[in-house]
């Protein structure tokens, strides 16, 4: 893994930096044993639906889970008694009132399973006859919602029950509205214990998380709850888990939600992520007054807001791959394709995919701190995003800066349809060029950007203005001094000026170039009008020799890139050549089919893993 950290990463930092001055609210103290929590004890968590997990603070201390259990237990009720006896009994609308209100509706149902009255109905419902039995089955669940073996606080539970005679009446009540059959305490001290169930922050944040991932553990793969009743447990977080604060937190957050007075608040994001924070400084609702602060900055800064957030459905990575694999075209001397062949997964390509928002983005981001330790250059394709918004624009350029500014070579290719991230950029750094950071419309363009910067970075790279002499080209491979020097008196030297036509698509070809000094690009002329460049010869090089084979117009325009110097082998000299029947005419074939051979190969491959 990277030793850089995420932008997500250093953005918890900040929020926990900034909110541990908070000091706003109070402990709770109505039950004794919560009193005693330390109010500087502040964490915050985040793990995706996948069980990357981001936090700071004080995410591994334990407290006890208190109401955050209700829309879990009422999970394990529609599973162990069905949705339609669960309603029967308990209904699921907002009831605008405190935790503990007594709140029926018109036929003695408890409005929703958040309230008090609810849970309490709820774990009644919950697969057990003996206190024990319900407990054991609701720590099971947990468990499983946590991802480890969960115990229970039995200070707590008892300072719960000696104090619980509020709980004790709604019970009654309930049994005289015939929610309970028949004895309420077996399910009331259930329900005292199972707020009592000690958790820390990333319990919490798993616990979101299985939620999130439709009822199973993001890294266990254990299943909590069944997926089909997710959306009841969310549906109600949504709509009722903040109790009378509510309305303000799906206007203001936007994700499903629960809090609980020891200090937890847990909110979900459906396939994506969830946010856990923990302080015990409660506000006047009896939300964690940090928690609540923590949940608007985050959902604001990355727009987590369950109406503004898009599905993918697709994985955002559509394809990687490195230059080891697939390479520019630009065809390369020998000692350069060896470098590209050893140390080319040093450049990795990742082609993206889809409509990128937070959720997608911070798997990109994660992908490349995963491999920067060892990677030279990054090349990012955007071409089959289809849209990116203001935050993941944000957020993936601070992670490309880090990268820039740890000296690895970033890429971004093939943008131009997402004006958001030029804005971004703009607005981010002005005019100023960031050093390693590099806009390219051509993805090949900066593959070969990068391959020689790599090769430069070992050494071994040949410079187009760098001569060499024949005995150093490809053509010539085996050729002995003889051969060489039988050869040399056949060829022409001819030079061309930068930028000039070397050979026109369509024309009759008439030799075969050698080049000895500087570069030239082989383009195809599309239909479209553009020009896609099939490939860059430089010093060493050879081309125009299929034409010379079979007799066929140039398939190809050839221009200069730069001055070139070079040696011409004539249609006529290379005929004449195979009338005499030496080694040279049968040593030219055969590099030649060599030469195209591996052009092939290397093609053959890149279409191969482009489609793995």
């Amino acid at each position: 893994m990277s030793s850089l950290p995420s932008p997500i990463q250093v953005y918890l930092q900040e929020l926990h930096t900034r909110f541990l001055s908070l000091r706003d609210g109070e402990v709770a103290t109505y039950i004794p044993e919560l009193g005693k929590a330390n109010p500087d004890w502040f964490g915050i968590c985040v793990v995706t639906c996948d069980g990357q997990v981001y936090e700071v603070g004080d995410t591994r201390q334990e407290f006890t889970i208190q109401s955050i259990s209700k829309p879990l237990t009422y999970g394990i009720a529609l599973q162990d008694s069905g949705k339609e006896t669960v309603l029967s009994k308990i209904w699921m609308e907002p009831s605008g009132d405190a935790f503990n209100s007594i709140s029926l509706d018109p036929v003695g149902r408890p409005v929703n399973p958040m309230i008090n009255a609810g849970a309490i109905a709820t774990t009644g419902l919950v697969e057990g006859k003996t206190t024990k039995q319900k407990v054991a089955r609701i720590l099971d669940t947990f468990s499983r919602y946590a991802g480890r073996p969960l115990l229970i606080d039995h200070s707590v539970a008892a300072s719960e029950s000696e104090t619980g005679h509020r709980n004790r009446a709604i019970a009654y009540m309930l049994r005289n509205f015939e929610i309970f059959a028949d004895d309420p305490l077996p399910s009331l001290e259930a329900y005292f214990q199972q707020c009592s169930i000690l958790v820390n922050c990333l319990d919490l944040a798993f616990m979101g998380a299985t939620l999130a991932n439709d009822g199973v553990h993001p890294v266990t793969k254990q299943r909590a709850v069944g997926g089909n009743y997710v959306e009841s447990i969310l549906s109600v977080m949504a709509s009722c888990g903040m109790y009378d604060a509510a309305g303000e937190w799906l206007y203001n957050v936007g994700m499903p939600a629960k809090s609980g007075v020891g200090g937890g608040i847990v909110a979900v994001l459906p396939g994506q992520l969830a946010v856990a924070v923990f302080s015990p400084l409660l506000d006047a609702r009896g939300n964690s007054a940090r928690g609540i602060a923590v949940c608007r900055e985050l959902s604001a800064n990355y727009n987590l807001h369950l109406f503004n957030t898009s599905n993918p459905g697709m994985s955002v990575i559509r394809h990687r791959t490195c230059a080891r694999r697939i390479s520019s075209n630009r065809s390369r001397p020998s000692e350069e394709a060896k470098v590209l062949s050893q140390h080319g997964d040093r450049i990795q390509i990742v082609e993206v995919q889809g409509s990128i928002t937070f959720g997608p983005a911070e798997r990109v981001i994660r992908e490349l701190y995963s491999l920067s330790d060892e990677t030279f250059a990054f090349i990012l394709d955007f071409n089959r995003v289809q849209q990116l918004d203001h935050v993941s624009s944000r957020v993936l350029l601070e992670t490309f800066e880090q990268l820039a500014l740890k000296g690895v070579w970033i890429h971004i290719t093939n943008s131009r349809h997402l004006p958001v991230l030029a804005r971004v950029a703009r607005k981010r750094y002005g005019t100023k060029l960031l050093p390693f950071l590099r806009w390219e419309h051509d993805s090949d363009k900066a593959l070969e950007f990068c391959e020689n910067r790599l090769i430069e970075s070992l050494g071994e790279r040949r410079s187009s203005s760098h001569a060499v002499k024949l005995a150093k080209c490809e053509l010539v491979e085996g050729f002995s001094a003889e051969e060489l020097a039988h050869l040399e008196t056949l060829l022409t030297p001819r030079k061309f000026d930068k930028d000039c036509v070397v050979f026109e698509a369509g024309e009759a070809a008439s030799e075969l170039l050698i080049i000895l000094q500087g570069k030239a690009s082989i383009c195809l002329n599309l239909p479209s009008g553009l020009s896609y460049r099939v490939t860059t010869c430089t010093p060493g090089m050879t081309f125009g020799e299929m034409a010379l084979l079979d007799g066929s117009p140039r398939s190809a325009t050839v221009r200069a890139d730069t001055d070139i110097v070079a040696l011409a082998l004539s249609v006529e000299r290379f005929e004449e050549l195979s009338r005499t029947g030496t080694s040279v005419y049968a040593k030219l074939l055969t590099n030649i089919a060599r030469h195209l051979a591996s052009r092939l190969r290397k093609r053959n491959a890149e279409v191969i893993d482009s489609h793995l």
